[in-house]
């Protein structure tokens, strides 16, 4: 640490993102998508303008905001983008909360979260979540301070409901409700459709899960205007050119190839639900997931065990050493040959699902 460092940060920890190696392995680490993107986006990088280079992208990133608000129903002025999800979670704590301010989310949730709320200051207070891993809506019902919710939640894949929702925004209108909806397209209900009733709602989207762009670094929200506005003020006076013109003009036609975005999130769908019904027939224990992952354990093996024998395999997934999720793993679902040769892995770990000795 240097001298130079703010005492703010001293004790901070960073966020850690998944492992990204180097050479042949199975990466189920990161909820990534096997799939390609949409043939539109190939086209735009075929095209791609090598002598627009040398020339700054558009800062307001019209042409991408226009197309997602074209998509979901909206006008431009609804619409902030930046460098991935993050960066608009980012943009959002820069633009509305000063330190001491209070905030909640759940014990188990998407680390970015603690993370911020870390670097700025915050006062937050992590709700547990229930025995089966699904939230207690009335705890933020009830939470006199802000909210972020991921939903469905990263890792459990456990979703809430839109009326939910609705029912922590509509008690307090002075207090900002953020959701994080990274993994909505793949099951679930978005609750952007909310955005037109209440103006203390912000709902969070992500270009890297179901559209596949996650080395694009594209990610978005939709707010009434006057909450879109403030952040793009914050965004001119940090950074006006978050946006490469190849990741505004790659989004603008993933965006609007809504017949393949919707055929690559029902191939992850099917291959997830045959997945799960296989992982059980293993004896694993399967959560009910919405989203492009499984979370599991099995009653006689560790996870950590399981971790590092599918790491013996070039087969990389998630272990959590967080109490109370030590024991389960989080599976990005891939291919369809790429589940069937990690069954074949897990079959060879856990054998018999009725073996009774535990590892």
């Amino acid at each position: 640490m240097s001298y130079f460092l703010l005492d703010d940060y001293a004790n901070m920890e960073p966020y850690l993102p998944g492992e990204q190696p180097a050479g042949k392995w199975i990466k189920l680490n990161a909820n990534e998508s096997m799939l390609p993107p949409s043939p539109a986006v190939k086209k735009i990088f075929d095209e791609a303008e090598y002598d627009g280079m040398g020339f700054y992208s558009d800062p307001h990133c019209h042409k991408l905001r226009i197309a997602i608000g074209d998509v979901y129903g909206f006008d431009e002025k609804n619409i902030f983008v930046g460098n991935g999800a993050d960066e608009v979670l980012a943009f959002c704590m820069m633009s509305f909360f000063r330190k001491g301010m209070k905030i909640a989310f759940p014990d188990i949730t998407y680390d970015f979260y603690r993370t911020y709320a870390t670097t700025y200051g915050l006062d937050f207070k992590q709700f547990p979540v229930n025995d089966d891993f699904t939230i207690n809506v009335d705890d933020y019902v009830n939470y006199d301070g802000d909210v972020v919710l991921a939903n469905p939640n990263n890792p459990t894949g456990l979703a809430i409901s839109v009326d939910d929702i609705e029912r922590i925004v509509k008690k307090n209108p002075e207090r900002m409700v953020i959701i994080d909806e990274a993994y909505i397209d793949y099951g679930g209900e978005s609750c952007v459709p909310l955005v037109r009733k209440y103006n203390n709602l912000l709902v969070v989207q992500t270009f890297s899960k179901s559209r596949a762009l996650a080395g694009a670094r594209i990610g978005f929200a939709i707010a009434n205007e006057d909450i879109i506005s403030d952040m793009n003020k914050i965004k001119f006076a940090f950074n006006p050119f978050n946006m490469s013109t190849l990741a505004i003009d790659a989004g603008s036609a993933a965006a609007r190839d809504v017949d393949y975005w919707k055929k690559c999130i029902n191939e992850v769908r099917r291959t997830r639900d045959d997945f799960k019904k296989d992982l059980r027939k293993l004896g694993f224990k399967v959560i009910d997931t919405e989203t492009n992952f499984v979370f599991i354990t099995h009653p006689n093996y560790r996870a950590e065990y399981i971790f590092a024998e599918l790491r013996k395999r070039h087969i990389l997934v998630r272990h959590y050493n967080q109490e109370r999720i030590v024991n389960y793993l989080r599976i990005t679902v891939g291919s369809f040959d790429v589940m069937l040769k990690v069954l074949y892995a897990l079959k060879d770990i856990v054998g018999d699902p009725d073996e009774s000795t535990y590892k």
